[in-house]
């Protein structure tokens, strides 16, 4: 399902403008379209491709892996510029969707581990500050919430290869149809976690979603049917 057709630029190209409105792909690209599930941006390094795919999901309001929003990351200001002049042409609305950055992972792994560690601090205080019905409350509760993160993570979440971690926030996050930005989601992945990445994605595709993935990766680009637009020509 397409939940976004298109997206147009509001600016005229001039290769003597600011960042990022002097990127050359504006000079040939002032409409992207995508016509099928998956679109594939591609490029060398300072093509434009991660930008253009911040400023999507900065319109879009897509929420990110971290407890920062794209609204607030201090490394967003170009894309939130960028993103005041795009018109996005979408098909269907958009009731879930994520914006996944490889460079998020690790941030978003350490807020796990705070988060359990002040889970256990919490027990601990309760244990000795409180006693009787009140104690069993609060303590139940610290404990739950504790193990609802490792249920769904692992009880550390480090003791997995980023690798293996990231694919694991792939399976938990993309849990129905929608649509979903990655950036670069083969950095941390081995070529068989690559392929497991690819199966996932494609798995999902016909639940119904949609994808826009920025790679340097040629084998999530050998995905049967998916688009690629490469911002090099």
């Amino acid at each position: 399902m397409a939940y976004l057709d298109a997206v147009e630029t509001r600016f005229d190209y001039d290769p003597e403008a600011r960042f990022p409105f002097n990127l050359a792909l504006f000079a040939t690209h002032e409409v992207v379209r995508f016509d099928t599930p998956v679109t594939f941006f591609v490029g060398d390094n300072g093509a434009g491709k991660s930008t253009l795919l911040e400023a999507i999901a900065a319109s879009l309001g897509l929420p990110a892996l971290t407890q920062v929003g794209l609204a607030q990351h201090p490394l967003m200001q170009a894309a939130r510029a960028l993103a005041k002049k795009l018109t996005l042409i979408r098909r269907t609305p958009r009731k879930h969707g994520f914006f996944f950055r490889a460079n998020d992972v690790l941030g978003f792994v350490q807020s796990l581990r705070r988060m359990a560690d002040e889970h256990r601090e919490l027990e601990a205080h309760y244990d000795q500050t409180l006693t009787g019905e009140g104690h069993r409350r609060a303590t139940g509760m610290a404990r739950a919430q504790h193990e609802a993160i490792a249920a769904r993570y692992g009880d550390d979440p480090f003791a997995r290869s980023h690798g293996e971690l990231f694919l694991e926030l792939f399976r938990q996050r993309l849990t129905a149809p929608g649509l979903y930005l990655m950036d670069e989601p083969e950095t941390p992945l081995s070529p068989i976690n690559q392929l497991a990445l690819l199966a996932l994605i494609m798995d999902k595709v016909e639940d119904g979603s949609q994808f826009i993935v920025a790679t340097h990766s040629p084998i999530l680009m050998a995905l049967p049917g998916a688009t690629i637009l490469d911002f090099d020509q």
